[in-house]
C-alpha cells in the first residue's frame, strides 16, 4: 500500500523474526489519519527511496534506514553467496542440519549482532513495534525505556552447592522479568524486551548472562566444580559487575596507583664507534621500558586496561575475591607525561638503544621523581646492575699559544671519571664501563652526538694527563659547541673576530697593487690577510666571475712587500696560465713572474729565488713533484682546486708533498661529486681540520650522503665556515646586467622518435631482466641514459648510418641563424663533442664563420681573442670540459646550452663565461630540452635528489647512486 509523502506520515521501526537470521528490523513509513494517528496505510522504506520522504526524516532516520538495509537477507548473503544462489536458497543450505556450515553461520551472527547493536543505539526517541504475523508493522508497540536498568548478580554458597541468579532493577525498583515471555533482541550488549518495554543495561551486560534465567529462577553449581567455576566465571563477574555474595567474601581495594618503569634488555651486537657506526648491520642492545602500576600488593601492566581486576584466594574451605578498582585516568596521565618526555609507550612498552635509553633516564630523572615514577631493573638485565643516576659532562676549552687546551669534568653520580680515559673508550666504540661500586655505567648517546667531532679531533701527544689539545683551526667547532651551551670557551679578542666575517679588521691595499677593488673584493682581501696572520689556510670560493684572481693578486702584492725574498707557487689547469699572466701584468706589474711550463722548462729550483711568483700547471706539478717538494714556498695557491677533489689521485698526492708557509685554494665549485671532494681540498689547506680520510668518511660522509643527516651537515658547515669564503653573484654583483634563463622545448621528428623508443625499450628490458646487483644495473642504466640523451640531441651521435633529421638540431640552427643575423654573439655549449661536430657541419655548409674550442684545441687564447675582438665571428662552439673554466667572454649576449647536464654547477660555470664582471649587455640563456625524453625527466629528478647543505652537486655517479627503483622505472617509461 503506497504512502503519500505529501500527506502526513510517520516513520516507524518494526521487529520481525526471520526464518534463519533471527530477530531483524524493518523500517516503514505509515500514513497518519485525520486524527493524526497511525493508519493501516504503510510502505517499506529503504535508503534508495528515503529521499522521497525526507521532509519527515531526520539525520538519525537516514542512518537507521541504511543500517537496517544492511541486515536484510539479500545484503547479508551477498558477499558469501559465491555460487549466485537465491538468497533464501543459500540460507536454507547454510542452516540445514545436513549441509550446515557453522563457520558461515557464526560469521553471519557476528555481523547481525554488530548491526543490531548499532541500530538499538540510535533507536531511543523513535517508535518501535513488533510486526504481526500478517505483516502489519504496527501490531504491538514497544516502549524504549529512556534510562538504563541495573543487574545485580547473586551467589549463595552453602555446604552442598552455590546458587547463582541475577536480579534486575529499573529506577531502583525491582523488575519482574522471569517467566514473563521476555526475550533478548541483542546480546552484546544486552537489550531485553519485557511486557512490551525495551531495556538496556548499565556496564554493558552481556545478554548471554541473562538468557538462562528467562524461564529459570537460579543455577546450581555443585561443590565439586565450584573452584573452577569461581576462577573462570565468578572472577569475571566480580571484576565487571555488581555482585552480592553469601558464603564467600569480596574485598574491594581502592588505592592510588604507583607507576613503575620496569627495565629489561633485548640483546643485539656490533657496538657503535665514536661516529655512531656499527661494524655489522645488526643493531645495538635495546633496553625495553615496560610501564606497570602497583595497587597495594597487586601489579598490572599499563596495556591491561580493565577498570577492575580480581584475584581469587582460597584459604582452606574459604574463598576471598580481592577486587582492585583501578584509576585508568590517572594511569593514562602517566603514559601521556612519558610521551611528552620522549617515551611514546605502545601497549605499555617502548624500546631504545641502550646508550639512548640511559641517556633518557639521566636527562629525565628529576622529572620522573617529581611524577612519582619509579624505575626498576629486571633480573633479566644480563645479570648486571646498571647505574641509574645523573651523568654529567662539563667541557672547558682555553686558548693557548698555538692550540686550545681541552679539559672535561665527567661525573656519574658521585664518581668523577678521568677525561682521557673516557675519550679512549669512546674512540674504541665502548659505551659501558664499571663504576667503583660495581654498577655498569652507560655513556649517554647525546655525548656521542654533541662531542664526537671535537673528541675525535683532539691530540693527546704532548698533553698533560688532565688536558688534551685541539688545533687552533678547529675554532669554529669550539664556537659552535659554545653557542649550544655545550662547552665553556675562552678566546682572545683577536681570535674572537673569526666568529663573524664582518668584524675582521680593514687592511690597506699594498702599493704594488694597481687597481681598485669592489667592496666585496676588498672584504675578501681583508679575510685573506686575517687568515695569513693566523697561519690558517683558506678557500676562496666566490661565484664564477666575481674576481677571485684579482683578490689573490692583491694578497700576493702584500706578501712581496713584507717578504720580498720569498717565492709563491700558483698551480692551475694549463688553459688558465696565460690568463693569470695577463691579469698579473695588469694588476701587479711589480711581481716578477716565472711561467714554469713546456718541454723546454729548466728543471732547477735555484731559479725560483729570482721570482715572486711561479705559475705552473697541475700536470707539470705532478711530473716534477720531486723538484718542487725540495723548495720551501711562501704561498702555495691552487686555482680550480676541484682538480684535487679525489684524494687518491696522483695530483692530489703530489700537491700534498709541497712545502710552504701558507696555503690557499680557489674554486667556484668546492663540492662537485660529494663531501669527499671537500675533505681533499680542505685537508690540503688545513691538514687535520676534517680529521683523517677514514674518520671523515665515518663522521660526515656516510651520515650526510647515506642518511641525509642534516645535523651532521650543519656541524660540517660550522667547522669549515671560517676557512671558506663564498659570495654569490646575486649577493654582491648587483651592477651586473640582467640574466634571463629560458627553456626551449624541442619535439622529436618521427624518425628520431622511432630511434629513441627502440633504444629505450632495449635498456628497459635489460634492466628489468638483469640478474646482476644494483651496481651493475646502475652501470647499464648510465650507459642507456647516455645513449638516450645523445639521441634526444641527434640520433647520428649513436648511429652513423642514421639518415633522418633531429627536432633539436632544427631549433638550434634556426635560432643560431636568427641571433647571428641580428648581430648578437652566441656561446654554444655541449658536453658532447660529437654534437658540436654536427652543428659545425651546418655552419660550414652555410658558410657561417665561428670560433671553436674543445679538448684538442692547441691555442685556446687565439680562439677567445677571435670571438672577443672580431665582429664577424658571432658564434663560439665550446665543449663543456674544455671551456667550462678560465674563459672571459664578455662579448657574448646569448648562451645556448644544447643538452642538460647532470651537474647544475657546471652548467652555471658555462653561463658565467658570459655573465661576469665586465659584461655590459643583458645575457639570454637558452636551455634546449627535447620533450618526452630523459632530458625532461632528469631535470625533474635533479630537483628532487640534489640537496646537501646547499652545496653538494650531482654528477653521473652520485646521481645514479641516489636513484630508487621507482626513479629508474620513471626514467625509462
Amino acid at each position: 500500500m503506497k504512502v503519500s509523502s505529501e500527506k502526513p506520515f510517520e516513520i516507524v521501526y518494526a521487529l520481525f523474526i526471520h526464518e534463519f537470521l533471527g530477530i531483524l528490523f524493518e523500517s516503514f513509513v505509515v500514513q497518519l489519519n485525520e486524527k493524526g494517528k497511525l493508519s493501516y496505510a504503510n510502505q517499506n522504506i529503504s535508503f534508495k527511496n528515503a529521499e522521497d520522504f525526507a521532509v519527515g526524516l531526520d539525520q538519525r532516520d537516514f542512518e537507521l534506514i541504511k543500517l537496517i538495509d544492511e541486515m536484510q537477507q539479500d545484503a547479508i548473503v551477498k558477499k558469501l553467496n559465491t555460487k549466485n544462489l537465491k538468497p533464501k536458497e543459500f540460507l536454507r543450505k547454510i542452516y540445514d542440519e545436513k549441509t550446515a556450515n557453522k563457520t558461515i553461520q557464526e560469521h553471519i551472527e557476528q555481523r547481525l549482532e554488530t548491526l543490531r547493536a548499532k541500530v538499538l543505539e540510535k533507536l531511543p526517541g523513535k517508535r518501535l513495534f513488533e510486526m504481526g504475523n500478517d505483516g502489519n508493522p504496527i501490531w504491538k508497540e514497544i516502549e524504549i525505556m529512556p534510562e538504563k536498568a541495573s543487574v545485580l548478580f547473586h551467589f549463595r554458597r552453602n555446604e552442598e552447592n552455590t546458587h547463582y541468579f541475577p536480579t534486575l532493577k529499573y529506577k531502583e525498583e525491582r523488575l519482574d522479568w522471569q517467566y514473563k515471555g521476555a526475550y533478548l533482541i541483542c546480546n552484546d550488549p544486552a537489550w531485553l524486551v519485557v511486557d512490551q518495554k525495551l531495556f538496556s543495561f548499565e556496564k554493558n551486560v552481556d545478554g548471554k548472562k541473562l538468557t538462562p534465567f528467562l524461564n529459570k529462577k537460579f543455577i546450581v553449581v555443585p561443590r565439586k566444580v565450584e573452584k573452577a567455576y569461581y576462577e573462570k566465571f565468578v572472577t569475571q563477574l566480580v571484576s565487571s559487575f555488581d555482585v552480592y555474595a553469601k558464603g564467600f567474601d569480596i574485598k574491594v581495594e581502592r588505592k592510588q596507583p604507583v607507576a613503575y618503569l620496569n627495565l629489561s634488555d633485548l640483546p643485539g651486537n656490533a657496538p657503535k664507534d665514536l661516529f655512531g657506526n656499527t661494524s655489522a648491520p645488526d643493531v645495538e642492545d635495546q633496553i625495553i621500558f615496560d610501564l606497570k602500576f602497583q595497587y597495594g600488593n597487586y601489579s598490572f601492566r599499563a596495556e591491561e586496561k580493565k577498570p577492575n581486576n580480581v584475584k581469587l584466594e582460597q584459604n582452606g574451605d574459604q574463598y576471598i575475591f580481592y577486587k582492585v578498582v583501578r584509576d585508568l585516568e590517572k594511569e593514562k596521565s602517566y603514559g601521556d607525561y612519558l610521551k611528552l618526555m620522549g617515551l611514546p609507550l605502545k601497549s605499555s612498552r617502548f624500546s631504545l638503544a641502550k646508550s639512548r635509553a640511559f641517556d633518557w633516564i639521566s636527562n629525565h630523572k628529576t622529572q620522573l621523581e617529581e611524577l612519582g615514577v619509579k624505575i626498576q631493573q629486571a633480573a633479566s638485565l644480563s645479570g648486571q646492575r646498571y647505574f641509574l643516576g645523573t651523568a654529567s659532562i662539563v667541557v672547558e676549552i682555553k686558548e693557548n699559544i698555538d692550540w686550545f687546551d681541552v679539559n672535561a669534568i665527567i661525573k656519574f653520580g658521585d664518581y668523577q671519571i678521568p677525561f682521557p680515559a673516557l675519550r679512549k673508550m669512546l674512540l674504541k666504540g665502548k659505551t659501558e664501563f664499571i663504576l667503583p661500586n660495581g654498577e655498569m655505567a652507560v655513556i649517554p648517546s647525546s655525548w656521542f652526538t654533541n662531542y664526537s667531532e671535537i673528541f675525535s679531533f683532539l691530540d693527546d701527544t704532548n698533553s698533560s694527563k688532565e688536558n688534551l689539545r685541539l688545533k687552533k683551526h678547529h675554532i669554529s667547532l669550539a664556537q659552535e659547541l659554545e653557542t649550544g651551551n655545550l662547552v665553556n670557551l675562552t678566546l682572545s679578542r683577536k681570535l674572537e673576530k673569526l666568529r663573524d666575517f664582518h668584524t675582521i679588521g680593514d687592511f690597506d691595499l699594498p702599493e704594488g697593487f694597481n687597481g681598485l677593488l669592489r667592496p666585496y673584493q676588498k672584504a675578501g682581501y681583508n679575510w685573506l690577510r686575517f687568515l695569513s696572520e693566523y697561519r690558517f689556510g683558506g678557500c676562496l670560493a666566490d661565484d664564477m666571475g666575481l674576481g677571485k684572481t684579482v683578490q689573490t693578486l692583491a694578497l700576493l702584492a702584500h706578501e712581496k712587500e713584507i717578504h720580498p725574498e720569498s717565492t709563491s707557487l700558483l698551480v692551475m689547469p694549463t688553459s688558465l696560465i696565460y690568463n693569470w699572466e695577463l691579469e698579473a701584468k695588469k694588476f701587479t706589474p711589480g711581481l716578477k713572474i716565472l711561467v714554469y711550463t713546456g718541454s723546454g722548462r729548466i728543471k732547477d729550483t735555484a731559479q725560483f729565488h729570482q721570482y715572486d711568483l711561479v705559475l705552473t700547471s697541475y700536470g707539470i706539478t705532478r711530473l716534477d713533484i720531486d723538484l718542487f717538494s725540495g723548495f720551501y714556498f711562501n704561498y702555495v695557491i691552487l686555482d680550480e682546486s676541484q682538480a684535487i677533489k679525489n684524494p687518491s689521485s696522483n695530483i692530489a698526492k703530489a700537491v700534498g708533498e709541497l712545502k710552504c708557509k701558507n696555503k690557499l685554494i680557489l674554486t667556484g665549485t668546492p663540492v662537485e661529486n660529494g663531501t669527499m671532494d671537500l675533505w681533499s681540498q680542505i685537508n690540503f689547506v688545513n691538514p687535520g681540520l676534517l680529521g683523517t680520510q677514514s674518520m671523515f668518511k665515518n663522521q660526515f660522509l656516510l651520515p650526510i650522503e647515506k642518511k641525509n643527516d642534516m645535523l651532521k651537515s650543519q656541524k660540517l658547515h660550522a667547522i669549515i665556515k671560517p676557512f671558506i669564503l663564498r659570495r654569490l653573484k646575486t649577493q654582491v654583483a648587483t651592477d651586473l646586467p640582467e640574466k634571463t634563463i629560458k627553456i626551449q622545448y624541442s619535439s622529436m621528428t618521427s624518425d628520431q622518435e622511432k630511434a629513441y623508443e627502440e633504444v629505450k625499450s632495449y635498456y628497459r628490458e635489460q634492466i628489468v631482466n638483469e640478474a646482476a646487483g644494483l651496481q651493475r644495473k646502475q652501470f647499464t642504466l648510465l650507459r642507456g641514459l647516455t645513449q638516450l640523451r645523445q639521441i634526444a640531441n641527434h640520433p647520428r651521435m649513436t648511429d652513423s648510418n642514421y639518415k633522418g633529421d633531429s627536432g633539436k638540431l632544427e631549433d638550434v640552427t634556426y635560432m643560431l641563424g636568427e641571433t647571428a643575423s641580428e648581430g648578437h654573439k652566441v656561446l654554444v655549449f655541449s658536453q658532447f663533442v660529437r654534437h658540436l661536430a654536427i652543428v659545425k657541419e651546418f655552419l660550414d655548409a652555410n658558410n657561417i664563420r665561428y670560433a671553436y674550442l674543445d679538448g684538442t684545441t692547441k691555442d685556446r687564447q687565439a680562439q677567445v681573442k677571435l670571438f672577443q675582438e672580431n665582429d664577424d665571428i658571432k658564434i663560439f662552439l665550446i665543449s663543456l670540459k674544455a671551456g667550462g673554466v678560465g674563459l672571459n667572454l664578455t662579448k657574448a649576449e646569448y648562451v645556448f646550452l644544447l643538452d642538460p647536464w647532470w651537474n647544475p654547477a657546471v652548467e652555471a660555470q658555462a653561463i658565467d663565461r658570459a655573465h661576469r664582471i665586465g659584461q655590459k649587455n643583458k645575457v639570454m640563456i637558452y636551455k634546449f630540452i627535447t620533450r618526452n625524453t630523459v632530458e625532461e625527466k632528469i631535470m625533474a629528478l635533479q630537483e628532487k635528489k640534489i640537496a646537501l647543505a646547499g652545496e653538494l652537486i650531482s654528477t653521473e655517479e652520485s646521481f645514479m647512486k641516489s636513484l630508487s627503483k621507482d626513479d629508474i622505472t620513471a626514467l625509462l617509461e
